[in-house]
Protein backbone atom coordinates (compact mmCIF):
# COMPACT_ATOMS: atom_id res chain seq x y z
CA UNK A 1 0.00 0.00 0.00
CA UNK A 2 2.64 2.67 0.87
CA UNK A 3 4.88 1.63 -1.94
CA UNK A 4 1.63 2.10 -4.54
CA UNK A 5 0.97 5.26 -2.81
CA UNK A 6 3.87 6.33 -3.33
CA UNK A 7 4.53 5.57 -6.78
CA UNK A 8 0.96 7.19 -7.29
CA UNK A 9 2.64 10.63 -5.71
CA UNK A 10 5.51 10.42 -8.30
CA UNK A 11 2.91 10.04 -11.03
CA UNK A 12 1.11 13.45 -9.70
CA UNK A 13 4.28 15.25 -9.36
CA UNK A 14 5.88 14.14 -12.48
CA UNK A 15 2.55 14.84 -14.51
CA UNK A 16 2.37 18.34 -12.60
CA UNK A 17 6.24 18.96 -14.27
CA UNK A 18 4.71 18.10 -17.49
CA UNK A 19 1.79 20.36 -17.13
CA UNK A 20 3.84 23.21 -16.06
CA UNK A 21 6.27 22.40 -19.00
CA UNK A 22 3.90 22.69 -21.66
CA UNK A 23 2.27 26.35 -19.76
CA UNK A 24 5.34 27.57 -20.26
CA UNK A 25 5.55 26.32 -23.80
CA UNK A 26 2.41 28.03 -24.75
CA UNK A 27 3.27 31.24 -22.48
CA UNK A 28 6.22 31.50 -24.34
CA UNK A 29 4.48 31.17 -27.66
CA UNK A 30 1.74 33.42 -27.29
CA UNK A 31 4.56 36.36 -25.92
CA UNK A 32 5.82 35.68 -29.39
CA UNK A 33 2.61 35.92 -31.37
CA UNK A 34 1.35 39.03 -29.10
CA UNK A 35 5.28 40.77 -29.92
CA UNK A 36 4.34 39.87 -34.01
CA UNK A 37 0.82 41.37 -33.72
CA UNK A 38 2.62 44.29 -31.76
CA UNK A 39 5.50 44.99 -35.00
CA UNK A 40 2.82 43.89 -37.70
CA UNK A 41 1.35 47.75 -37.39
CA UNK A 42 2.99 51.26 -37.75
CA UNK A 43 4.09 52.21 -33.93
CA UNK A 44 5.18 55.25 -32.11
CA UNK A 45 8.32 54.51 -29.27
CA UNK A 46 10.19 57.00 -27.48
CA UNK A 47 8.86 60.00 -29.45
CA UNK A 48 9.61 58.11 -33.17
CA UNK A 49 7.28 56.39 -35.34
CA UNK A 50 8.28 53.36 -36.92
CA UNK A 51 7.49 51.42 -39.91
CA UNK A 52 5.36 47.96 -39.99
CA UNK A 53 7.63 45.00 -39.78
CA UNK A 54 7.02 41.25 -40.86
CA UNK A 55 6.93 38.23 -38.08
CA UNK A 56 9.93 37.19 -36.30
CA UNK A 57 10.48 33.73 -36.42
CA UNK A 58 11.28 31.79 -33.48
CA UNK A 59 14.67 30.07 -33.69
CA UNK A 60 15.08 27.01 -30.86
CA UNK A 61 18.70 27.92 -30.62
CA UNK A 62 17.60 32.27 -29.13
CA UNK A 63 15.91 29.77 -26.43
CA UNK A 64 18.24 30.69 -23.90
CA UNK A 65 18.36 29.67 -20.26
CA UNK A 66 16.68 32.30 -18.15
CA UNK A 67 19.54 32.39 -15.93
CA UNK A 68 22.48 32.73 -18.34
CA UNK A 69 22.61 36.33 -18.49
CA UNK A 70 27.03 35.50 -19.36
CA UNK A 71 28.87 36.33 -22.86
CA UNK A 72 25.65 36.41 -25.35
CA UNK A 73 27.43 36.20 -28.28
CA UNK A 74 29.50 32.90 -26.58
CA UNK A 75 26.43 31.36 -25.52
CA UNK A 76 24.92 31.53 -29.96
CA UNK A 77 28.56 30.32 -30.85
CA UNK A 78 27.87 27.35 -28.92
CA UNK A 79 24.28 27.17 -29.57
CA UNK A 80 25.49 27.22 -33.68
CA UNK A 81 23.83 30.50 -34.37
CA UNK A 82 25.38 32.40 -37.41
CA UNK A 83 25.46 35.45 -35.60
CA UNK A 84 25.38 38.89 -36.77
CA UNK A 85 23.74 41.38 -33.99
CA UNK A 86 21.63 40.13 -31.09
CA UNK A 87 19.96 41.93 -28.06
CA UNK A 88 18.68 40.24 -24.87
CA UNK A 89 15.81 41.06 -21.98
CA UNK A 90 15.45 40.11 -19.34
CA UNK A 91 12.71 40.41 -17.43
CA UNK A 92 11.64 39.41 -13.55
CA UNK A 93 7.64 39.86 -12.41
CA UNK A 94 5.40 39.34 -14.87
CA UNK A 95 3.19 36.80 -13.83
CA UNK A 96 1.77 35.93 -17.71
CA UNK A 97 1.72 36.76 -21.34
CA UNK A 98 -0.04 39.65 -21.18
CA UNK A 99 2.11 41.08 -17.98
CA UNK A 100 5.52 40.39 -20.14
CA UNK A 101 3.83 41.95 -23.38
CA UNK A 102 2.61 45.54 -21.31
CA UNK A 103 6.72 45.43 -20.09
CA UNK A 104 8.21 44.75 -23.07
CA UNK A 105 6.11 47.70 -24.93
CA UNK A 106 6.87 50.16 -22.23
CA UNK A 107 10.72 49.80 -21.91
CA UNK A 108 11.62 47.78 -24.55
CA UNK A 109 9.47 49.17 -27.91
CA UNK A 110 12.84 50.02 -29.29
CA UNK A 111 14.38 46.70 -29.70
CA UNK A 112 11.31 44.99 -30.23
CA UNK A 113 10.53 47.53 -33.20
CA UNK A 114 14.36 47.40 -34.50
CA UNK A 115 14.23 46.28 -37.98
CA UNK A 116 17.21 44.42 -38.38
CA UNK A 117 16.34 41.52 -36.01
CA UNK A 118 14.45 38.26 -37.78
CA UNK A 119 14.64 36.19 -35.49
CA UNK A 120 13.63 35.05 -31.67
CA UNK A 121 13.79 32.81 -28.98
CA UNK A 122 11.95 32.89 -25.06
CA UNK A 123 12.52 31.12 -22.13
CA UNK A 124 10.60 31.21 -19.00
CA UNK A 125 10.69 30.05 -15.48
CA UNK A 126 7.93 31.37 -13.09
CA UNK A 127 7.56 34.76 -13.11
CA UNK A 128 11.49 35.32 -15.00
CA UNK A 129 11.63 35.85 -18.62
CA UNK A 130 14.58 35.73 -21.36
CA UNK A 131 13.66 37.44 -24.54
CA UNK A 132 16.78 37.50 -27.26
CA UNK A 133 16.03 38.93 -30.99
CA UNK A 134 18.99 38.52 -33.78
CA UNK A 135 19.76 38.82 -37.03
CA UNK A 136 21.81 36.13 -38.40
CA UNK A 137 23.98 35.97 -41.60
CA UNK A 138 22.59 36.61 -44.84
CA UNK A 139 22.45 33.13 -46.94
CA UNK A 140 20.36 33.57 -49.86
CA UNK A 141 22.64 33.79 -53.01
CA UNK A 142 20.98 36.25 -54.61
CA UNK A 143 20.78 37.42 -58.60
CA UNK A 144 20.67 41.14 -59.62
CA UNK A 145 18.03 43.43 -58.67
CA UNK A 146 16.15 42.88 -61.78
CA UNK A 147 16.29 39.08 -61.13
CA UNK A 148 15.23 39.23 -57.89
CA UNK A 149 12.63 42.10 -58.12
CA UNK A 150 10.98 39.68 -61.22
CA UNK A 151 10.72 36.47 -58.40
CA UNK A 152 9.02 38.71 -56.01
CA UNK A 153 6.31 39.97 -58.44
CA UNK A 154 5.69 36.23 -59.60
CA UNK A 155 5.77 35.73 -55.60
CA UNK A 156 3.55 38.73 -55.20
CA UNK A 157 1.34 37.29 -58.24
CA UNK A 158 0.88 33.89 -56.73
CA UNK A 159 -0.14 35.49 -53.81
CA UNK A 160 -3.14 37.43 -55.32
CA UNK A 161 -4.50 34.50 -57.07
CA UNK A 162 -5.95 33.15 -53.76
CA UNK A 163 -8.55 34.85 -51.70
CA UNK A 164 -7.53 36.13 -48.42
CA UNK A 165 -7.57 38.06 -45.11
CA UNK A 166 -5.13 40.81 -44.41
CA UNK A 167 -5.79 41.76 -40.83
CA UNK A 168 -9.99 42.77 -40.53
CA UNK A 169 -9.94 42.92 -44.43
CA UNK A 170 -10.87 40.37 -46.53
CA UNK A 171 -9.78 39.77 -50.38
CA UNK A 172 -11.12 38.42 -53.22
CA UNK A 173 -8.47 36.96 -55.98
CA UNK A 174 -7.26 39.40 -57.98
CA UNK A 175 -5.73 39.75 -61.52
CA UNK A 176 -1.95 39.43 -61.70
CA UNK A 177 0.23 42.71 -61.62
CA UNK A 178 2.89 43.57 -64.96
CA UNK A 179 6.49 44.50 -64.33
CA UNK A 180 7.01 48.29 -64.73
CA UNK A 181 10.17 49.14 -65.22
CA UNK A 182 9.64 52.98 -64.05
CA UNK A 183 8.60 51.33 -60.74
CA UNK A 184 11.62 49.11 -60.59
CA UNK A 185 13.42 52.00 -60.82
CA UNK A 186 12.49 53.93 -58.36
CA UNK A 187 12.41 50.76 -55.80
CA UNK A 188 15.90 50.24 -56.58
CA UNK A 189 17.00 53.76 -55.75
CA UNK A 190 14.68 53.72 -52.57
CA UNK A 191 16.38 50.51 -51.64
CA UNK A 192 19.71 51.68 -52.08
CA UNK A 193 18.63 54.89 -49.87
CA UNK A 194 17.96 53.06 -47.17
CA UNK A 195 21.07 50.43 -47.13
CA UNK A 196 23.45 53.66 -47.47
CA UNK A 197 22.03 55.44 -44.95
CA UNK A 198 21.20 53.35 -42.66
CA UNK A 199 17.04 53.71 -42.41
CA UNK A 200 14.05 52.36 -42.63
CA UNK A 201 11.12 54.11 -43.60
CA UNK A 202 8.79 55.26 -46.68
CA UNK A 203 9.82 58.58 -46.32
CA UNK A 204 13.12 59.41 -47.89
CA UNK A 205 15.94 60.57 -46.41
CA UNK A 206 15.50 63.86 -49.03
CA UNK A 207 11.56 64.21 -47.88
CA UNK A 208 10.29 62.51 -50.59
CA UNK A 209 7.57 60.14 -50.49
CA UNK A 210 6.46 56.80 -52.23
CA UNK A 211 4.48 58.59 -54.83
CA UNK A 212 7.49 61.13 -55.50
CA UNK A 213 9.88 59.01 -56.17
CA UNK A 214 7.46 57.17 -59.08
CA UNK A 215 6.42 60.21 -60.59
CA UNK A 216 10.34 61.15 -60.62
CA UNK A 217 11.06 57.80 -62.65
CA UNK A 218 8.25 58.66 -64.88
CA UNK A 219 5.43 56.56 -63.63
CA UNK A 220 2.33 58.41 -64.36
CA UNK A 221 -0.09 56.40 -62.57
CA UNK A 222 -2.93 57.40 -60.38
CA UNK A 223 -2.44 55.29 -56.98
CA UNK A 224 0.81 54.47 -55.56
CA UNK A 225 1.61 51.63 -52.93
CA UNK A 226 4.92 51.08 -50.97
CA UNK A 227 5.77 47.72 -49.16
CA UNK A 228 9.66 47.53 -47.44
CA UNK A 229 11.90 44.90 -45.51
CA UNK A 230 14.78 44.44 -44.17
CA UNK A 231 17.57 41.70 -42.94
CA UNK A 232 15.88 39.43 -44.87
CA UNK A 233 17.91 37.32 -47.59
CA UNK A 234 14.95 35.48 -50.08
CA UNK A 235 12.28 37.09 -52.04
CA UNK A 236 10.13 34.00 -50.49
CA UNK A 237 10.87 35.38 -46.57
CA UNK A 238 9.95 39.04 -47.68
CA UNK A 239 6.53 38.70 -49.49
CA UNK A 240 5.58 35.67 -46.13
CA UNK A 241 6.43 38.75 -43.87
CA UNK A 242 4.34 41.05 -45.97
CA UNK A 243 1.63 38.56 -46.41
CA UNK A 244 1.91 38.41 -42.34
CA UNK A 245 1.28 41.92 -41.81
CA UNK A 246 -2.80 43.72 -42.47
CA UNK A 247 -1.04 46.82 -44.54
CA UNK A 248 1.47 45.57 -46.14
CA UNK A 249 -0.91 42.68 -47.54
CA UNK A 250 -3.84 45.09 -48.54
CA UNK A 251 -1.10 46.10 -50.56
CA UNK A 252 -0.67 43.13 -52.26
CA UNK A 253 -3.88 42.19 -52.41
CA UNK A 254 -5.53 45.63 -53.83
CA UNK A 255 -7.49 44.94 -57.16
CA UNK A 256 -6.76 48.21 -57.97
CA UNK A 257 -3.01 47.79 -58.65
CA UNK A 258 -1.97 46.72 -62.01
CA UNK A 259 1.58 47.40 -62.04
CA UNK A 260 5.17 46.38 -59.89
CA UNK A 261 8.52 47.38 -59.36
CA UNK A 262 10.71 45.78 -57.08
CA UNK A 263 14.70 45.68 -55.98
CA UNK A 264 16.53 45.07 -53.20
CA UNK A 265 19.72 46.45 -51.97
CA UNK A 266 23.16 45.56 -50.06
CA UNK A 267 25.35 47.25 -47.72
CA UNK A 268 27.08 45.23 -45.00
CA UNK A 269 27.37 48.33 -42.68
CA UNK A 270 24.04 49.12 -42.57
CA UNK A 271 21.86 47.48 -39.75
CA UNK A 272 19.62 45.55 -41.56
CA UNK A 273 21.85 44.53 -44.31
CA UNK A 274 19.51 44.26 -46.73
CA UNK A 275 16.88 46.59 -47.96
CA UNK A 276 14.13 45.74 -50.25
CA UNK A 277 11.11 47.38 -51.86
CA UNK A 278 8.12 47.08 -54.05
CA UNK A 279 6.14 49.76 -55.57
CA UNK A 280 2.85 48.96 -56.61
CA UNK A 281 1.04 51.59 -58.93
CA UNK A 282 -2.30 51.95 -60.94
CA UNK A 283 -3.10 53.29 -64.36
Amino acid sequence: MGCGSSALRLAVVVLGLVCAGAASALEQKQLVESINVYRAEVRSCAGQSYEALPPLTIDPRLALPVRGGGDLQRELTTAAYPLINVRAISLSGPRDTQAAMQVLQDSYCKILLDPQFVDIGVSQEGRDWRIVVARPLLSGKLGDWQAEGQKLLDLINQARGQARQCGTQSFSAATPLAWSAALGTAAEAHGRAMANGNFFSHLGSDGRTPGDRAELAGYDGAQIGENIAAALDTPRKVVDGWLASPGYCANLMNPRFSDLGAAYAVDPQSDGGIYWTAMFGAQ
